[in-house]
């Protein structure tokens, strides 16, 4: 190197891109271990880059044709909700979800449904054999001439199998178990991972291939891997459910073609998976009587109104420290109604045990449903049962209050459309349109009287 030639040798993390003056063994800014590593540019090389040859001339924004971003729907309607319409020629998706959620079966589908449309569709699957994919497809009824299957884990074997189906649709299953024999590093690393994503990204591009990369997630929920991969796919969705429940949903998280904020409900059963376009009946408890410790509020699930049940059961304990037991709610909120209860409301709770529950296996952390939950807990400790066909939606301050909530007027819309008469919401929610008779309430001790006396 000519002695002028000073290096702007540096830094910078592999997983979120912050640079660094030195090596170090964890990263600042994302605090992941070793993936810190050497950029090895000169200030020479940067100035003696040139004007290169264009792949497509810049034009007029009107001139644009719009046509190669129309998305083309997968055939699964509420997969197509999250998606914004179906899947882009060229898009490539990251959907990311807990081992055994149902991603494989969920992408099965989708493949034959794309396959009956007229295009192939080719699966590459790292993880498991191909009669193994087999096997799941004749249950699931996903057989069909255009849909291809391969069983790879190298990176120009799939290149390969690209090239001799041309495909309109490509399913990786998944990004972690294939690897790029030019590249160091073992399947699943770092390295390997940003290899493989970039080969297949631009892949999908240059031939306008819908990609769909399924990644792993880690113990506290994220996808496995360089953070870089959320960046350079246009969609990230992620996959959740309870192993113990049959509902699932896809939640988008990350959307160049449509929302961000949206949720497609699904039921995994012995035939496979199927959309449910009108979940809110799995998150009802189907009882003729009214039963003490219930109330009904509705949530919002991206854009989409759910109506979910709430129990609470307060039993009387003779333990020193009764305990306190929280399914499908966010246990700090539970606790803080409780305390609200307590100071505001007179509510002494001490010498009961406290359980508080959701139906269905749906998980409610809106503070949306505050009001419901304290109007449950005082149900049954009073032991009385509220009316069956009221909802309550609000937000519980600390002071007692009732706060306004987003949504208030597709909140008792849908509940009006589901049967219910009566509904509670804050003070300050506008004027309301609906069905229902409706209870402006300020405060819960003033929501408290109003219904349990």
């Amino acid at each position: 190197m000519p002695p002028s030639v000073k290096s702007k040798s540096g830094f910078h993390c592999s997983e979120c891109g912050c640079p660094a003056a030195r090596w170090l063994g964890r990263c600042p800014e994302c605090h992941a271990w070793g993936t810190v590593v050497e950029m090895g540019l000169t200030r020479a090389a940067l100035r003696q880059v040139t004007a290169g040859p264009v792949s497509a001339p810049a034009l007029p924004i009107r001139d644009i044709d719009v046509q190669a971003a129309r998305a083309r729907p997968t055939g699964v309607a509420e997969l197509d909700r999250v998606l914004g319409g179906g899947l882009v020629p060229g898009a490539v998706v990251l959907l990311a979800g807990e081992p055994g959620v149902g991603k494989s079966t969920l992408l099965l589908e989708v493949a034959a449904r794309y396959a009956v449309g007229g295009q192939p569709a080719l699966i590459v699957t790292g993880e498991e054999s191909a009669a193994q994919v087999r096997l799941r497809a004749e249950r699931t009824g996903s057989l069909h001439d255009r849909l291809y299957l391969a069983a790879e884990t190298d990176l120009s074997a799939i290149l390969a199998h690209i090239d001799a189906v041309s495909p309109g649709l490509l399913v990786l299953d998944s990004i972690q178990t294939i690897a790029a024999a030019t590249v160091d590093g073992s399947a699943g690393g770092v390295t390997q991972v940003r290899a493989v994503a970039a080969a297949l990204i631009a892949v999908a591009k240059e031939r306008g291939i819908a990609t769909v990369l399924v990644g792993h997630v880690t113990k506290d929920g994220s996808i496995a891997g360089p953070r870089l991969l959320e960046h350079v796919v246009d969609v990230v969705l992620y996959f959740e459910g309870d192993k113990h429940s049959s509902l699932r949903m896809v939640r988008a998280v990350k959307n160049r073609f449509g929302p961000a904020d949206e949720v497609g409900c699904f039921e995994l059963g012995d035939a496979g998976i199927t959309g449910l376009p009108d979940p809110s009946g799995l998150f009802l408890s189907q009882r003729t009587q009214p039963v003490p410790g219930t109330c009904v509020t509705v949530t919002i699930e991206g854009r989409r109104p759910l109506l979910a049940e709430v129990q609470a059961l307060a039993a009387r304990s003779e333990l020193p420290s009764p305990r306190r037991a929280v399914s499908g709610l966010d246990s700090a909120r539970a606790s803080m109604i409780l305390a609200v209860l307590d100071r505001r409301v007179g509510m002494s709770l001490a010498g009961f045990d406290v359980f508080t529950a959701t139906v269905g296996g749906v998980r409610v952390v809106e503070p949306a449903a505050d009001l419901a939950l304290a109007l449950a807990v005082a149900s049954s400790e009073r032991n009385r049962a509220l009316p069956t066909d009221l909802v309550a939606i609000g937000e519980v301050g600390l002071a007692g209050e009732i706060r306004r909530v987003t949504g208030v007027q597709r909140r008792l819309a849908e509940a009006a459309r589901l049967g219910f008469g009566q509904a509670l919401v804050p003070t300050d929610c506008g004027r309301i349109e609906s069905g229902l008779q409706v209870t402006v309430v300020a405060d819960v001790a003033t929501a408290i009287r109003t219904l349990l006396g």
